[in-house]
């Protein structure tokens, strides 16, 4: 990867990762994220040196971290995952959640020019986990959020009317947010999305697919 990432977590995500708050896909698609950059790994220490330093000047039981730990067990990393990466490195955190590499994924058809790969999460646990491929100059059907959306480019670009998304990029979108992306002309993308809530889409049949795709 030589792009430089020019998009992030919000800072309210990166806080609630480093406090061990976030939820197992979204702590997912952050925990690779990190691998691939510095600043926000950097953000990430910082966070959490302030929060020890707090929690120093509190009485009583430390604070449970529970779901962080859950998070970094299902994807099989130690706790204190975010280190600061020397290389770009071959998404290591994505291989271990896979259980394989990227170019071994088997892919299911969504619909004209998509794919996807659903990842399983542990049990009881909320939201959704899961890979997207688009064709090159493929326009995604528009929809909304019912909660949180984070979207790690893997490869390849894309663009909606927020920006431009390259590799490494991470788009943190909200419940109160629509776009459209559209896939990079040449390259397409592959991404992996970790969403808190079923997307809400705008055109029929997407709304009729949606039961048989669970997104």
């Amino acid at each position: 990867m030589t792009n430089k990432i020019e998009h992030h977590p919000d800072d309210s995500t990166l806080m609630s990762y480093a406090a061990g708050s976030l939820s197992e896909p979204l702590c997912a698609v952050v925990a690779a994220h990190l691998e691939l950059c510095k600043a926000c790994v950097h953000e990430v220490h910082a966070m959490e040196r302030i929060g020890a330093a707090l929690f120093e000047d509190l009485q009583g039981s430390p604070i449970n971290s529970g779901t962080q730990e859950a998070c970094c067990k299902a994807i099989g990393q130690p706790e204190s995952n975010a280190k600061i990466p020397d290389e770009p490195q071959d998404h290591s955190v994505l291989t271990r959640i896979l259980g394989s590499k990227l170019a071994d994924i088997h892919w299911k058809r969504l619909g004209f020019g998509i794919w996807h790969h659903p990842i399983k999460l542990s049990p009881n646990c909320n939201g959704d986990l899961r890979l997207i491929k688009v064709a090159p100059g493929q326009v995604m059907p528009e929809h909304g959020h019912g909660g949180s959306e984070l979207t790690l480019i893997l490869s390849g670009s894309y663009s909606d009317e927020f920006g431009k998304y390259n590799a490494g990029d991470l788009s943190d979108l909200g419940d109160d947010v629509e776009h459209r992306p559209v896939s990079d002309s040449l390259e397409g993308c592959v991404c992996l999305i970790a969403s808190e809530r079923k997307a809400r889409f705008k055109d029929i049949v997407s709304r009729i697919v949606q039961p048989l795709t669970g997104l």
